[in-house]
């Protein structure tokens, strides 16, 4: 079946879009969503149609809406300044108004889109493909305390690890009463997968005795049936809602990289030209997060390509403007050069999709290396209020903090990122900033013992050498230090006292001459 419209064509069964008599390359969303309108369109259809015809029912955001909305008008020649095809209706949704030709003796589908809603009648829903992003079920934790009465602390957890993976906004999460069906049956993690939609299946348990409770979660690969993350918190019941909030803090920390190495670990096994922009970032955080120039590097062309395919795909915008300063920030490319590129893109992400953290993120480094530390602080505590458990955000948060001479709260940052997840790949880094706080509140053996770490779990990590440098130099260990210095020029060698007099932006004179002075001592010039 083909429906036609203005300059358009969209072929169902092959699934293409046609614009001016060029195909359009859409993501399915946004395919689904313009062929939901068009079957629709004697009628306006509303949020909860959208989300229940195109996202299947799991959960989407404002910003996830609006930014496929926005793409779909783009893939046909529309705007949402003059809305002539795809119309917004105040307080009712929005509705397709373009003449469209749908042969009825093509498709009995047709028929059934073109009947008039009377209320009661509900219209026929497009076959939805596999979703492009993970999708997610939560399944209620299981209370095995012996206690009734308990049920509302488990039924608690489950919906506040739900609320917390709803805040990361390229995954799919199952609402709360679709996977609180399960509740109290024994079922197949297949049949739930199935029945939802879903890759991966959260489940665990609560036990509480006396003022003690014990909580196991896991997270659960559908398709190969393993255990992809388990861990077990004991913790004391003070104050039952602190607790609450402090494991699923936890939880979702530490299930957002599983299921991004998860995600890379399944985009390897794809043929190179089947890779949607989804598996581009992934593949690109795989390389990023190993912390090595020529990653780095491998994974900008994966983010550009990406970009490509999708120009409104914010996380990739938020990522690439992250590359690049990284890449300056570590000392592999100018900052003069990539900060244009950098602003660009970070600029991009922000304003193709407003609350995307990764947009706000990379917005938040780029002005950190503008020496614009006000504006820095305030995109990183916004990219923070988006997805509070984003431990990149939080640990650069501290970064930031600590350029700005506040390095008690930066130290309290990196730290939280630690705690939350102490597997991140990111981890190195993590450990890393800490020791850059501590350097600076001249605590030197804490400085020393932090970067050791972080050189230990990456041994390219620029910013590890720099540290473990500069604190052995000040610390008067001129055996560590020289060693230091010589994997720090290794690593970084176009390093100098001059360069970090130039690309560091410390905001206090006195921190800077502080840094430079241990780099002397350690025997830099």
């Amino acid at each position: 079946m083909t429906l036609s419209f203005r300059d358009c064509e969209i072929n169902l069964e092959r699934r293409e879009l046609w614009h001016a008599k060029r195909a359009v390359n859409v993501e399915p969303q946004v395919f689904d969503l313009l062929v939901y309108l068009a079957q629709n369109r004697d009628r306006a259809v509303s949020k909860h149609d959208l989300i229940a015809s195109v996202w299947g029912g799991r959960i989407a955001s404002e910003s996830t809406l609006t930014s496929r909305i926005n793409a779909a008008r783009t893939a046909v020649g529309d705007n949402s300044r003059e809305q002539q095809l795809i119309r917004t209706i105040p307080r009712k949704g929005l509705r397709f108004i373009g003449a469209v030709n749908a042969p009825a003796d093509d498709n009995q589908q047709a028929l059934a889109a073109d009947l008039p809603s009377d209320g009661i009648h509900e219209p026929s829903r497009p076959v939805l493909p596999l979703p492009d992003r993970p999708a997610i079920a939560v399944l209620p934790f299981t209370n095995m305390s012996g206690d009734p009465e308990q049920e509302y602390f488990s039924d608690g957890i489950s919906e506040d690890i739900i609320t917390a993976l709803s805040k990361l906004r390229w995954f799919f999460v199952i609402a709360r009463n679709s996977s609180f069906i399960y509740k109290g049956k024994a079922v197949h993690m297949k049949q739930v997968a199935e029945e939802l939609g879903v890759g991966y299946v959260v489940e665990g348990s609560v036990r509480k005795s006396g003022d003690r409770v014990r909580i196991t979660a896991q997270l659960n690969d559908v398709s190969t049936g393993s255990h992809i993350w388990a861990e077990r918190y004991d913790r004391d019941l003070a104050d039952v809602f602190a607790v609450q909030d402090e494991i699923t803090e936890s939880i979702v920390a530490a299930i957002e990289p599983q299921l991004y190495a998860a995600e890379n670990f399944r985009a390897r096994r794809k043929p190179p030209g089947s890779l949607d922009a989804w598996d581009l970032v992934m593949r690109a955080l795989s390389h990023y997060w190993r912390v090595t120039r020529q990653d780095n590097v491998v994974a900008q062309a994966l983010l550009e390509k990406a970009i490509a395919i999708d120009p409104n795909y914010g996380q990739a915008l938020g990522v690439l403007a992250t590359s690049h300063t990284f890449s300056a920030h570590m000392g592999w490319a100018d900052m003069a050069t990539v900060h244009p590129i950098a602003e660009r893109a970070a600029l991009s992400a922000v304003q193709v999709d407003s609350e995307d953290p990764w947009a706000h993120h990379g917005l938040a480094y780029v002005y950190l290396f503008a020496r614009r530390f006000d504006d820095s602080l305030a995109e990183f505590e916004l990219a923070l209020r988006l997805n509070p458990n984003f431990l990149l955000a939080q640990a650069f948060y501290g970064v930031a903090l600590c350029y700005c001479g506040r390095w008690e709260e930066g130290d309290l940052a990196a730290r939280r990122a630690l705690r939350l997840s102490p597997r991140d790949p990111f981890s190195a880094l993590y450990y890393g900033i800490a020791a850059y706080a501590q350097f600076i509140g001249h605590h030197y053996d804490e400085a020393i013992r932090l970067s050791h770490e972080a050189v230990r779990q990456r041994g390219d990590f620029v910013g590890g050498h720099r540290v473990l440098t500069a604190a052995a130099g000040m610390a008067g260990k001129h055996d560590v230090a020289t060693a230091a210095l010589q994997e720090l020029r290794r690593a970084q060698p176009n390093i100098t006292l001059a360069w970090i007099a130039r690309d560091l932006p410390m905001r206090q004179n006195a921190d800077r001459e502080h840094y430079l002075e241990g780099f002397r001592r350690a025997g830099l010039d």
